[in-house]
């Protein structure tokens, strides 16, 4: 599979949170513990990331369910 990044993901949140990596977003994508439809034809994706010390990544997509919008650990996500 091959996921794409929107502007904001690049410029923005990357930027932000420097300490994410791309391929713990893709991790979230192909292997998540849970995934949820949100508002505004997005997705949103949970999985637990090692390298967090275990905390969950939430990674939200466009409607495509390839393109990453958004990433941050969600620290209220109990699985």
């Amino acid at each position: 599979m091959i996921y794409r990044y929107t502007e904001y993901f690049e410029k923005h949140v990357l930027r932000k949170r420097p300490y994410l990596k791309k391929e713990w977003c893709e991790h979230a994508l192909r292997t998540p513990c849970r995934w949820e439809i949100q508002e505004g034809n997005r997705f949103r994706f949970l999985a637990a990331i090692d390298e967090l010390g275990g905390r969950y990544l939430r990674v939200v997509t466009l409607a495509d369910k390839v393109t990453i919008h958004n990433a941050f650990p969600d620290r209220r996500f109990k699985p």
